[in-house]
């Protein structure tokens, strides 16, 4: 029996695809614990695959300003969100360390007080990359950025780590777990392992409206409507509004063959009332249980390109239309495109046309779903949390 601490930040996208692997890792006997800022977060997303959950505290509170992009976007991330995260999860990172006495921590590649805590302590790290954006150098061309960025990082292990540790906090030298495959990300980076999606099933919030979903027609081909799929995430209700607006209007106009259920969980789409055109069309929802829904059958998934929504959406086989934001979503749409598995629309100017050609793309061009069908099959012969397991399991034996 061996002892892994996953070190997470309090973000639904980075802690759900390590959930599967701790699940996976007790049903091999072991024992697992978290780190994170927000232990209720761990334990809703989690249940039984949860073990003990250490708090950490977390990083200031504030809005990042709506209108940053680009490399603007990337520095004030790192500035006020990434770095203040690692100084403040630190002590309860070693705390934790010191009294779960993990074989490993398994660190996400934002939460670098896992592994800079572990660097210090001499325990080994795996990197859990719950996004395949930063084998691409995102900091390629901008030099200033990564001087500044380097600068700060040899702060933070100077205060949190080992200050005569060496290794990059997002790489760990022993181990980096990559939740996708080389068929979506491209060229594969030396040293990585790449087990796929880490998928698993999740309990679902009871309400949702399935008996609104037509009997027929949830996939092209089939008799009646497909259905169209439209989220932004978790965290850009501060930024959604025009874009589900948009889609909402292009969806509309093709309720002969399509139905849509859009996600807004900032509530902002208005009613819509125009003569006998009610919204009867399209179902305006503020969650959904998306794997269930993928899995009854989507035609399309139109996303900001988060790395598991589009991991999920070709996990099952669904082309997609992307409408990167911010972070790493430029990155991740511009894998999708340049796989053929979908169409990219640019967020803040698509309207209605656009976005309206951009879904009949996907769907009516069969090369758009035979390229995400080559990438389900690659992500399930990947292994997900069944292989990442087994790399964990590998690498205790190593420093035993």
């Amino acid at each position: 029996m061996s002892r892994f601490l996953f070190v997470v930040p309090p973000l639904v996208g980075h802690i759900n695809p390590t959930v599967g692997v701790a699940a996976e890792l007790t049903a091999r006997g072991h024992l697992v614990a978290w780190a994170c800022s927000d232990p209720e977060l761990v334990l809703r997303l989690a249940g039984s695959a949860a073990g003990a959950v250490f708090a950490c505290a977390g990083a200031p509170q504030g809005e990042r300003p709506a209108e940053l992009r680009g490399p603007e976007a990337l520095k004030f991330l790192w500035e006020w969100y990434l770095l203040p995260l690692a100084e403040a999860m630190a002590p309860g990172v070693r705390t934790a360390v010191e009294a779960f006495r993990p074989d490993v921590v398994v660190a996400d590649q934002q939460a670098f007080a896992g592994a800079l805590v572990a660097e210090r302590l001499g325990v080994p790290w795996a990197t859990s990359a719950t996004t395949s954006a930063e084998f691409t150098d995102p900091l390629a061309g901008l030099p200033k950025v990564r001087e500044w960025l380097d600068g700060r990082l040899a702060g933070l292990r100077a205060a949190v780590g080992d200050p005569a540790g060496t290794a990059d906090p997002r790489f760990s030298p022993h181990l980096v777990l990559a939740f996708s495959t080389p068929e979506l990300a491209g060229d594969s980076r030396a040293g990585v392992c790449w087990v796929g999606p880490s998928i698993t099933a999740r309990p679902a919030a009871p309400g949702f409206p399935w008996e609104w979903l037509d009997a027929h027609g949830r996939a092209p081909g089939a008799s009646g409507r497909a259905t169209v799929l439209v989220t932004l995430g978790t965290a850009n209700t501060d930024v959604g509004g025009r874009f589900l607006d948009v889609c909402r209007s292009a969806l509309r106009e093709r309720a002969d063959r399509v139905q849509a259920v859009i996600v807004d969980p900032g509530g902002t789409l208005e009613p819509a009332h125009d003569g006998d055109k009610d919204d009867k069309d399209v179902l305006i929802v503020p969650s959904v249980p998306q794997l269930a829904l993928l899995e009854r059958g989507v035609g399309a998934v139109v996303c900001h390109a988060g790395h598991n929504s589009v991991c999920e959406a070709l996990w099952h086989g669904v082309p997609l239309v992307v409408a990167p934001i911010r972070d790493d979503q430029p990155v991740v749409a511009g894998q999708v495109a340049e796989a053929g598995a979908g169409v990219r629309v640019r967020f803040g100017r698509a309207g209605a046309r656009q976005v309206g050609a951009a879904i009949d793309a996907v769907l009516d061009d069969p090369g758009y779903r035979a390229a995400a069908d080559r990438i389900r099959k690659a992500f399930r012969a990947a292994g997900g949390a069944s292989a990442a397991a087994a790399q964990l399991d590998e690498l205790v034996r190593e420093f035993r």
